[in-house]
């Protein structure tokens, strides 16, 4: 029987509870078991870009990212904001292949970068596919496709890249996708068990603390460590993701994904979080994942993103305070 989600982080207006989140969370250990659960472990989701470091595992442990620096692999796992540092950095990828702009596949939209979006619309220009948060994971499929000597259309479910990803994606979830969907850049997203997205992160936070005990976990604890080596290109400035990073000292990896997924990977305490917020409210799932890491003792709870994320006080135009978003009683 299936668990409904739970009531996780309320907003007040005044002293009255004016919206309410539900959704589901699960903290594991590496080898699958749960440590605690809210709502339902087993709820099915689609990770969207919460896993990008699992669709980036191939690019490492094929060996095809040996002359790769970390930063690359910090975009192969980002979803960026579109500055500078990101798009320069992966035309400059691109350009290492001997491909452009052209060669992606991830589609375009405007910059979330307030500075770029700006100055392209006083110059009169458009953005291209280079300002896609999802560029650098796409510059990371063109990279392997490279490797494996592969056609040109990486996201179709069956091109060598998208198969060695599910292949990749299933072992360290635990368990066979029950299907795909294609995500916002075009690339399947496959579903999994929220238990064995955990778990996966949960992985990956062995790794990253022994080192890794074969190709695999080495792959793992590289893409662990260009993460939190590299936050602003996870993200960028202003971001819950980097602004988490930054507050826990490069100790802790967090990735966002869309409709309010959030994992977390913690190597000293070798465990794994996943969460899913019912109604897909941002606000909801990084208010969530900052209290759970204060809960698991990697986040301060006076670090400044945590009193921005978790009971935030709400002012409106004129900077009256009106409300509080704050975790709902028991959670956690």
């Amino acid at each position: 029987m299936r668990t409904a989600a739970v009531a996780m982080i309320q907003v007040l207006r005044g002293d009255r509870i004016e919206s309410e989140h539900a959704g589901h969370a699960v903290v594991c250990r590496p080898d699958g078991s749960i440590v605690a659960a809210w709502g339902d472990p087993e709820a099915v989701i689609y990770p969207r870009s919460s896993c990008k470091m699992l669709q980036a595992l191939p690019l490492v442990e094929s060996g095809a990212a040996a002359g790769l620096g970390d930063d690359a692999l910090a975009l192969a796992c980002a979803s960026h904001q579109g500055a500078a540092m990101h798009t320069g950095r992966v035309a400059q990828w691109l350009a290492e292949l001997g491909l452009t702009e052209a060669d992606l596949r991830c589609g375009t939209h405007w910059p979330h970068d307030t500075e770029t979006r700006d100055a392209l619309i006083r110059s009169g220009a458009s953005p291209c596919q280079l300002h896609n948060n999802c560029s650098g994971k796409h510059a990371g499929f063109l990279h392997l496709g490279r490797h494996l000597g592969a056609g040109p259309d990486y996201i179709d479910p069956d091109h060598p890249v998208q198969r060695a990803v599910r292949a990749a994606f299933e072992e360290v979830t635990g368990a066979p996708s029950p299907g795909h969907a294609i995500d916002g850049c075009s690339a399947p997203n496959f579903a999994t068990r929220l238990s064995g997205l955990a778990g996966a992160m949960a992985r990956f936070a062995e790794a990253a603390v022994t080192g890794g005990y074969d190709r695999r976990g080495r792959a793992m604890a590289r893409l662990c460590d260009a993460m939190v080596a590299h936050p602003e290109l996870v993200a960028g400035e202003g971001r819950s993701c980097t602004e988490l990073m930054r507050a826990m000292g490069g100790q802790v990896a967090v990735k966002t994904g869309a409709e309010a997924v959030f994992v977390a990977i913690l190597p000293r305490q070798r465990l794994g979080v996943a969460l899913k917020i019912a109604d897909g409210a941002t606000r909801a799932s990084e208010a969530a994942i900052a209290r759970l890491l204060v809960h698991l003792g990697a986040l301060s709870p006076d670090a400044p993103v945590c009193r921005r994320l978790v009971d935030a006080e709400l002012r409106n135009w004129q900077g009256t305070p009106t409300g509080r978003i704050i975790p709902a009683p028991g959670f956690p």
